[in-house]
């Protein structure tokens, strides 16, 4: 049985999904391109993450470029002229430049000059901050139309030398428009957490105000990811099934109760391993690491666009998102689409 909160929820106001929208790069870099940089193999990357291609992003363009294309399909489908937005959120770890942010270059190219712009950082779990964040704003009647956006050119940050990570990471940008609504459907419940002490499992120690970039910081290699994967996995097992327990406790549900459940691409042993964990079905945890790698924070905005789309994705269906990521940050959101 459904909670009566999702019939009628408590909020006068909710914040829906109005439009979706997403954007990858041409170029492909399959598992074998690979095995001609590094010393891998196909099948060893696919046993161990389940990816067999990812995308990388052309030389001239950034990730504005990405984020471009990916909000204009968005506001398209959610029939939104942009000088409707009030405020656009940009996710992202690889911004075009340390300052100024990567949403205020958005807002340029798409001419929502009405628009606040701010970007904000927490990893892979980015997406799920700048949702909850967006939620605040609508809720407390400051705005009305937001862009979220999600982006990362991670293939620029990345150590094509460095075998345990070259292999993981893409490119690509998902968007999303949050509208004020009085439908009795949309964000149900949220749940934002960090634990910095976790902090170097996952960075990049280089180009910051820590460690500026110098001869040295170059030669050192500090300007791409670091990563402890085996840690990493036994993180990110533990709290994406804390994560949604926790919001469907809230709002006693169970897992069977859910449409779909969206899960960060970072692994598909992970995925897998929530998945059968939770005893829920293929069709309802959708996967697209196998084609893209970890997009980090547009893993979740790309999927929900694919599942959307395809057609799968109805008005109606309850929908869990849970990400995990650098920080160490995690998690979640549920919602009546």
């Amino acid at each position: 049985m459904k909670s009566g909160r999702l019939q009628t929820l408590i909020n006068q106001v909710n914040t829906i999904i109005n439009g979706t929208g997403m954007a990858l790069p041409l170029n492909v870099i399959t598992n074998k391109d690979l095995e001609e940089m590094v010393e891998t193999s196909d099948e060893w990357i696919v046993s161990r993450t389940g990816i067999r291609e990812r995308r990388k992003l052309e030389e001239g363009m950034s990730a504005v470029d990405l984020a471009e294309r990916a909000s204009l399909e968005a506001l398209k489908a959610a029939s939104l002229d942009p000088l409707a937005l009030n405020l656009i959120i940009v996710a992202t770890v690889t911004p075009d430049y340390p300052t100024p942010a990567t949403s205020c270059l958005l807002q340029a190219r798409l001419g929502a000059f009405n628009a606040g712009a701010m970007d904000l950082s927490a990893g892979c779990t980015g997406f799920i901050y700048a949702m909850t964040v967006g939620h605040q704003f609508i809720q407390s009647g400051v705005c009305r139309n937001i862009l979220v956006v999600g982006v990362e050119v991670l293939t620029r940050i990345t150590d094509w030398e460095d075998r345990g990570t070259c292999v993981l990471f893409g490119d690509g940008a998902g968007a999303v428009v949050l509208s004020a609504s009085d439908e009795d459907r949309g964000i149900i419940s949220h749940s934002i957490k960090a634990d910095g002490r976790g902090a170097e499992l996952l960075l990049v120690p280089g180009g910051g105000s820590a460690m500026p970039a110098s001869l040295e910081s170059i030669s050192k290699r500090a300007h791409y990811i670091k990563m402890n994967g085996n840690e990493i996995f036994k993180f990110a097992v533990r709290v994406v099934e804390d994560t949604l327990e926790e919001m469907l406790r809230k709002e006693k549900l169970k897992p069977s109760d859910l449409d779909f459940l969206i899960l960060h691409q970072a692994n598909l042993r992970i995925i897998e391993h929530i998945r059968k964990r939770l005893k829920l079905p293929r069709e309802k945890v959708p996967v697209n690491i196998d084609r893209l790698g970890n997009t980090s924070s547009a893993t979740i905005p790309i999927a929900i666009h694919e599942e959307l789309t395809a057609g799968r994705l109805h008005k109606g269906d309850l929908v869990a998102m849970v990400a995990f990521g650098a920080g160490l940050t995690w998690g979640g959101l549920l919602m009546k689409w």
